[in-house]
């Protein structure tokens, strides 16, 4: 069961119109919405059922009719002080949504039947929802506030989202109360001897815990006794802890649930006949539950943990399972995660060699947090059980790794095509060779010479082809030298943007351009290359002077070669290049392999790219900072960027060093994404430095390239804000492999953008 008190997607006004209620039955999945008046007053609800009984018997159909013409005026109601048995029994017959109100009828709180789900404060477990992992620090604080407080500041540091504390009332726990262990055996006699040193008051915990809300992390506890149990429910902990060593005490288990606090149970040192009898006793209250498996020895042998004990434990309780873990290192949590454990709870020290035995098998603050680090990778690479779909690196890769069908001959417009007319040959830019038997049979509806690619097109309809487009700012076309005549023989952009690679800049360009003796009758822009000889990526950020002083360089050579070419057109790329030369689009690095730095460190990357751009002699053209995503793809990698990804200090550094930007939408739309910021604040703050527009939509946080329209930019808007912001700035279509098959994938986004350019 969940306590919902977050309303606002559950409830509408009385007054609102059906179709705003039912827009909220859709937008929150819960099939149900709640009526309220203007005081908060709960007035009916409204559910699927509801509407279509109200829409059979109204004499005519309307949805601009208030809400609660359509509801049940006589909801299911309970007090919010009401017990979780009574209000798991105000469930069925169809409702898992049952309203809570106080003694004024104020709607305050939704009860929602689920065992799969419970709520830690902000944290949600759930089989859909990130692990939520708890920096377990009991007494590990040594009896010091100070320390406690240090250990909470450090584990939010390491990236924990609850840190878990400990409260017994002596008396109440053990049979002498807190006179002395004189008479126990030697392992009682030990621990509380360590508690008679170690342990804190309520009111010292209420400190710390105080200090957690300022430090914006949840705070759990283990109460060992009813006492505690009501110190800490009345103080208001989100989550109440029970020890492995309480799990057969079910009649604490009883009082903590009666007060409907949400609670996580660790299962070591039990049989699995005790853990069944437990989850009935938990049942039977109502209460919102989770389970963890345990193995409770101080370091646990690896051979005695029996991870694989999650799935059952799954299966016997219907509801999230955990793992806390008493092990050497945290390579065994990182296991569970992928085995669906959903709480990982590990001990948290600044000192393994301090008094207790808890202190032996906890983390250091690096280690959790590289803990966390590595837990979050997991869930990363879990993915989900979806039909298997080929990810952008893949596609990068199966070009240039794969096969595909060509041409074995020079083949004319309607011939038949025979097995001999087919040949099998990498790279993979053409159809797959599975497809070699639907195209044996097939007419051909174009000329192809020995060689050329087979493309899908070729198993249907004739594909797109170039026309003359109407677009409010100049537009181009991204070639390369060999395609500039195949790109144009069927429209005039305004330019072509030549994306070199690094052997396109040893070409005489006087030799490139030899057959077009007027030169060509556009503009033109050029891109840098990210890749150069030897593996080496062109970086201005670099820290190494060597890897420093060939980026320059090797920008340079672009810089120089643009400035060449320009005799062999006989128009720019808009009306600022009669002036201002043409523009040259560059990736300027700031690249890291294996993490993404501090944004603290980001600064000195700047300044860093700022001084090698100083030792470019640009003169003559527009050098252009390209925007760029977190994960960059290269020749089928993935690498961490960090510099011209955020848009707030990417716009800070072209102000700041009066340099312009490449506005490439789809890398920043990535970038809007992973720093959870909404693509139209994004735009806001580049499209005022922008020169230059590369227009491709882009999916997720990696997937760039992507068809116009196909992706989750939202076209119109866009629109709007560049013709504002960005009058007259150039743009291309840069959709990935958009030039394969005489330009199909450049011919449909021009298609697609003419409705709002």
């Amino acid at each position: 069961m969940i306590i919902e008190r977050d309303l606002t997607p559950y409830v509408v006004y009385s007054g609102d119109p059906v179709l705003r209620a039912l827009e909220k039955i859709t937008a929150n999945q819960a099939r149900v919405i709640f009526l309220v008046d203007s005081h908060g007053h709960l007035d009916g609800v409204l559910s699927d059922g509801d509407f279509r009984r109200w829409v059979s018997g109204a004499a005519s159909l309307t949805v601009d009719v208030p809400a609660i013409e359509a509801a049940n005026t006589s909801p299911r109601s309970l007090p919010i002080g009401s017990s979780p048995a009574e209000i798991s029994h105000a469930f069925g017959s169809g409702i898992d949504h049952v309203a809570l109100v106080d003694e004024r009828g104020h709607l305050v709180a939704i009860a929602i039947n689920r065992a799969d789900e419970l709520r830690i404060g902000r944290h949600v477990v759930a089989a859909d929802a990130p692990t939520v992992l708890i920096s377990e620090i009991g007494i590990n604080h040594q009896g010091d506030v100070s320390l406690a407080k240090q250990l909470v500041d450090l584990s939010v540091e390491a990236g924990a989202d609850i840190v878990k504390f400990q409260l017994r009332d002596m008396e109440s726990v053990y049979r002498q109360g807190s006179s002395g262990s004189g008479g126990e055996d030697l392992g009682p006699q030990y621990t509380l001897d360590l508690l008679a040193k170690y342990n804190l008051e309520a009111d010292q915990l209420f400190e710390v815990f105080d200090h957690c809300r300022d430090a914006g992390i949840e705070v759990m506890c283990t109460a060992w006794d009813p006492v505690s149990v009501d110190r800490l429910v009345d103080y208001g902990v989100p989550s109440l802890k029970v020890a492995s060593a309480d799990m057969t005490n079910h009649a604490l288990l009883r009082h903590m649930a009666a007060s409907g606090t949400p609670m996580v149970i660790s299962t070591g040192m039990s049989t699995e006949g005790e853990i069944r009898e437990t989850v009935e006793v938990v049942r039977s209250t109502g209460v919102a539950h989770a389970f963890l498996h345990c193995q409770s020895t101080y370091p646990a042998p690896f051979k005695d943990i029996n991870l694989a004990y999650l799935t059952r434990l799954a299966e016997l309780t219907q509801a999230p399972v955990g793992y806390s873990g008493h092990e050497r290192g945290f390579h065994v949590p990182v296991a569970a995660v992928a085995l669906g454990a959903r709480i990982i709870e590990k001990h948290f020290t600044i000192d393994r060699g301090l008094e207790g035995n808890d202190h032996k098998v906890s983390l250091l603050p690096g280690e959790f947090k590289e803990m966390v680090q590595r837990v979050r990778e997991i869930e990363e690479a879990l993915g989900t059980a979806a039909p298997r779909a080929v990810s952008t690196g893949e596609m990068m890769n199966r070009v240039n790794l794969a096969k595909s069908l060509v041409a074995a001959r020079r083949i004319e417009v309607g011939e038949t095509l025979t097995d001999a007319d087919i040949d099998i040959k990498s790279p993979g830019r053409g159809l797959q060779p599975n497809a070699y038997d639907k195209l044996v049979g097939r007419t051909t509806t174009r000329a192809l010479e020995a060689g050329d690619f087979f493309y899908a097109t070729d198993l249907g309809d004739a594909a797109p082809h170039g026309r003359a487009y109407d677009f409010r700012r100049p537009w181009g076309l991204a070639v390369r030298y060999h395609d500039v005549d195949a790109m144009t023989k069927d429209t005039t952009p305004d330019f072509l943007e030549f994306h070199f690679s690094y052997k396109d800049l040893d070409l005489p360009v006087a030799e490139v351009f030899a057959k077009y003796p007027g030169g060509l009758p556009m503009g033109f822009t050029t891109h840098s290359p990210d890749l150069f000889a030897g593996d080496f990526l062109l970086n201005l950020a670099s820290t190494d002077d060597d890897h420093w002083e060939r980026s320059i360089r090797e920008l340079q050579r672009v810089v120089d070669t643009t400035r060449e070419m320009q005799q062999h057109f006989t128009r720019s790329a808009d009306a600022k290049g009669e002036t201002e030369g043409p523009v040259i689009v560059a990736s300027l690095g700031g690249f890291t392999t294996d993490a993404f730095v501090t944004p603290a460190e980001r600064e000195a990357m700047y300044d860093r790219v700022a001084a090698g751009l100083a030792r470019v002699d640009d003169s003559g053209v527009r050098l252009c900072a390209q925007t760029l995503p977190p994960y960059p793809w290269y020749m089928g990698g993935q690498l961490y960027c960090n510099l011209f990804v955020d848009p707030r200090d990417t716009a800070a550094f072209a102000e700041k060093h009066a340099r312009r930007l490449c506005f490439d939408v789809s890398h920043s739309k990535l970038s809007a994404n992973y720093l959870g910021m909404s693509f139209a604040e994004a735009t806001d703050l580049l499209a005022p430095h922008s020169e230059h527009l590369h227009l491709v939509d882009a999916t997720g946080v990696d997937g760039e390239g992507v068809q116009v329209g196909d992706g989750e930019i939202d076209w119109a808007v866009l629109a709007q804000q560049l013709d504002t912001m960005s009058p007259g700035v150039s743009f291309i279509p840069e959709i990935w492999q958009g030039h394969v098959n005489d330009g199909e994938g450049f011919w449909i986004a021009l298609e697609r953008l003419e409705q709002w350019f």
